[in-house]
């Protein structure tokens, strides 16, 4: 029991940091646009990375070097359009939340966003191969639970985000709301590339 709870509390305060992928999940909820297909997909993507980390990847990566900086730049580059295309649609749209709901984006161009969000995040593995995957070592005998538990977390996280966000409803029922949520979704994503190419990383 003290390994998943070790595992859902260190998993909870590590995704509970405002990021690329928490924007995208909460923007998904008050637009009630794809939010089971979103939440599912970050909360398995999250759940793999977990287990590679506990299983011991977190070992391989320190020896895989030079594969670092080509994740870092990747994400860097895609954080910065994805924020700029948000920069745009606050200048240009006036959309309200029933004019969000009718323009959006198919499952499938959501889905894709949404996995580009998470795996071409570095801060994803940093906390989840490298960061969960030490804290692991120390429950050797009780390392499934302490993945169990940080599991549990996402889940529990993504689903309360991406569901919870309709008690917002009322107030994006305006416009001005929507550009000021794309405002600091903008902001996030190149704070993010940002700190991933100058700075250090999110703690």
């Amino acid at each position: 029991m003290n390994a998943y709870l070790a595992g859902l509390f260190l998993s909870g305060s590590l995704i509970l940091a405002i990021g690329s992928q928490n924007a995208f999940v909460l923007k998904q909820g008050l637009r009630k646009s794809h939010v089971f297909w979103v939440c599912l997909v970050c909360s398995l993507s999250d759940a793999a990375l977990i287990l590679a980390g506990v299983l011991g990847f977190s070992v391989v990566t320190r020896y895989a070097a030079n594969v670092v900086p080509l994740i870092k730049y990747a994400g860097a580059l895609f954080l910065f359009i994805y924020g700029l295309l948000h920069f745009h649609a606050a200048i240009t749209k006036n959309a309200s939340m029933g004019d969000s709901q009718i323009e959006a984006p198919s499952l499938k161009r959501t889905l894709l966003v949404c996995l580009a969000l998470t795996w071409l995040n570095p801060h994803v593995y940093l906390d989840t191969l490298l960061l969960i995957g030490s804290v692991s070592t120390r429950f050797p005998e009780q390392h499934w639970l302490f993945a169990a538990g940080g599991i549990t977390a996402s889940v529990g996280f993504f689903f309360a985000l991406g569901y919870g966000a309709r008690l917002l409803l009322p107030l994006f029922k305006k416009p001005v709301a929507w550009k000021i949520l794309d405002l600091i979704v903008g902001v996030t994503m190149w704070v993010i590339a940002w700190q991933l190419v100058w700075g250090e990383s999110l703690g």
